[in-house]
């Protein structure tokens, strides 16, 4: 016999999980997860940096609010998730001037090598520095979604891949691994495989893409300082950050991938290395471990939250792309008042949703 949920949530990272923790306590919540363990995909392998000038004009809007609420959140926690660390962007004149948006502002060639003295002097022109970044403890941001998901009656089923969804009468039918549940309103939150997600529910594709992101952590001859800011070059070719005593580095590859279990390429890191080696002083000389991550987005870039224009209950979660964890909290207060019908007309977040849904089903393909 299937149970009855008001909302199903499909897909058990930092998307589903924070606002299964939002929803909670508002009406009864099933989060159904393909996996054994929860954020096994990509919500495990993030970068671990909320960048308020990262991304176009919605996303920075909603990490300020993501920041705010996080910072609330801190308050209440024993151990923070937030930590300061700055982000700095590296490059010639023009690409730096491209780059940098919001929060961020020009710093001199001089205040950039005193920030990370590791850059060689001759391998950047010019440099931008967004002093309200925050490292981001991923781990735990996560497990305090779930114990307060669980906390407000959320019911979590792991090892729980869906095989079926239907549209009944002014409901959903969903089965999910040997589940199977009867909700008003599902959620699309399965990241890369949000798309297959709509084809097994009868519900027209976006056309949603996932891109390969590698990182590693490597050992290195010369440490960075704890508070050095994170450093990312303006075309793209890499970005590092201090890691405890180690470096995570990566070479902030965008290349268009399948819905999978994601591993290293070959070669991708030890490329890297050569880079990293030849425009700072780090002294790379081993990779402790490295990994690959899914970033799925739409066509515009821009995520995709709200109700589909067709499918009536079908509610998309998805195409983060990089920005997940960093738009996380508002995003999950956004889609809570979506579904819940709290979100009012003239509202700053019924305006984000504006901003989100403006040219959302034009991307169909």
């Amino acid at each position: 016999m299937a149970s009855n949920y008001d909302v199903v949530i499909v897909g058990g990272g930092i998307a589903g999980l924070s606002l299964a923790s939002a929803l909670g306590k508002e009406c009864s919540v099933a989060l159904v997860e393909a996996e054994h363990t929860l954020a096994f995909h990509t919500s495990s392998r993030s970068a671990r940096q909320l960048i308020p000038s990262y991304g176009p004009p919605v996303v920075q809007e909603l990490t300020v609010r993501t920041l705010e609420l996080m910072r609330a959140r801190d308050e209440n926690l024993p151990e923070p998730v937030l930590t300061p660390r700055g982000f700095m962007l590296v490059g010639d004149e023009e690409k730096v001037k491209a780059e940098a948006s919001g929060n961020m502002h020009p710093i001199t060639h001089a205040e950039a090598l005193q920030l990370c003295p590791v850059l060689k002097p001759d391998s950047f022109t010019a440099a931008g520095l967004d002093s309200g970044s925050y490292g981001c403890n991923a781990p735990l941001l996560l497990d305090d979604h779930r114990k307060r998901a669980e906390a407000a009656g959320v019911d979590i089923f792991t090892g729980a891949r869906v095989h079926s969804a239907q549209r009944i009468g002014s409901g959903w039918e969903v089965g999910a691994g040997t589940e199977g549940f009867q909700t008003g309103v599902v959620v699309n939150a399965a990241g890369a495989w949000a798309d297959e997600l709509a084809v097994i529910s009868g519900v027209e594709k976006l056309g949603l893409q996932p891109y390969r992101r590698t990182a590693a952590i490597v050992n290195v001859r010369t440490p960075l300082a704890p508070q050095t800011p994170m450093v990312c070059a303006a075309d793209d070719s890499f970005y590092f950050r201090p890691e405890g005593g180690q470096v995570l580095v990566s070479p902030s590859e965008h290349v268009p991938s399948g819905a999978e279990d994601a591993r290293p390429y070959a070669g991708d890191v030890d490329k890297l290395i050569d880079t990293l080696n030849t425009v700072t002083t780090l002294g790379i000389d081993s990779v402790d471990r490295s990994w690959t991550g899914l970033r799925t987005e739409a066509a515009d870039g821009i995520p995709v939250v709200g109700f589909d224009a067709e499918a009536p209950g079908f509610f998309w979660l998805a195409g983060q792309g990089g920005y997940g964890f960093q738009t996380s909290s508002a995003v999950a207060e956004l889609a809570a008042g979506l579904i819940l019908g709290e979100t009012k007309a003239g509202s700053p977040e019924s305006r984000t949703a504006e901003q989100l849904a403006a040219v959302r089903w034009s991307i169909r393909r």
